[in-house]
């Protein structure tokens, strides 16, 4: 019997997303080969690895499971009754030309989740139900607020919503102005700050992105945590769902849906 045999799934996401971690600072610094996915968007190694590595850990302790890594596409059943969903570096680009801004993520559909901030030290999780930070080996609550009236905005192409919604057209709102404050990080470690009261809100465009490697396990985070997450429109997320909106509470919620359909 291996040491993930018997945790539960929650902890297996922790572990899992650990190690990813643990995959992506080894590596940082160093000269890492790319691999060219088009649109100007790449893989490094320690993307490939920190996969690797998470997939080694939710085989040897779910073998019957499939696993959809960002990487290496669908592995194991189509039909699987349970499906992970990794991203194990999020923010390559920030990665790849020395920034620490990353996050690991690893997300079972419809249940548990973990963040990894491989440089900060934390992981965020959540067991569907209740979120959590830990940190140092100790587990504190997540607790949403928009006191910080800081946005984090995804301004990466491509931009589906256009011209009806960009992101980019948000900031230049004045009532945001008025208001928040944009952040850009690149990186959907922002959704877990979301869900821990470093950030007010999140808002990225797309399409359904419940079932996304990148925005799974963030998604989960803010959901357990409290969060009001819809699509930008204020619809619910799901196959008709646009983009997302993540906000610490109901009264920043409205607020920038409020903008965003103006």
């Amino acid at each position: 019997m291996t040491t993930t045999d018997a945790v539960p799934d929650t902890e297996l996401a922790v572990i899992a997303a650990r190690a990813g971690a643990q995959a992506v600072r080894e590596r940082f610094g160093r000269r890492l080969g790319r691999v060219d996915k088009g649109g100007g968007d790449f893989a490094t190694e320690a993307d490939v690895a920190a996969e690797e590595a998470i997939i080694g850990v939710l085989r040897d302790a779910r073998p019957d499971d499939a696993v959809h890594g960002e990487e290496g596409g669908l592995r194991g059943g189509v039909d699987a009754a349970r499906r992970w969903f990794v991203d194990p570096l999020c923010g390559t680009l920030n990665y790849a030309t020395g920034g620490m801004l990353v996050a690991v993520n690893v997300a079972l559909r419809g249940g548990p989740a973990a963040v990894a901030d491989p440089f900060g030290g934390e992981v965020f999780h959540t067991d569907g139900t209740t979120a959590w930070l830990r940190r140092d080996g100790e587990d504190t609550p997540l607790a949403p607020t928009a006191a910080t009236g800081l946005v984090d905005v995804n301004l990466d192409p491509p931009f589906p919503g256009a011209p009806a919604f960009r992101a980019v057209d948000l900031l230049a709102h004045p009532d945001f102005a008025a208001r928040f404050r944009p952040r850009v990080v690149s990186t959907t470690l922002a959704l877990a700050w979301v869900a821990a009261g470093r950030r007010a809100a999140y808002v990225t465009d797309g399409g359904d992105l419940t079932g996304s490697v990148h925005f799974a396990a963030g998604i989960a985070l803010c959901r357990a945590a409290g969060c009001v997450v819809t699509g930008v429109d204020g619809g619910p997320l799901g196959p008709a769902g646009r983009g997302l909106l993540a906000a610490a509470d109901a009264e920043t919620h409205a607020a920038l849906t409020a903008m965003i359909a103006r």
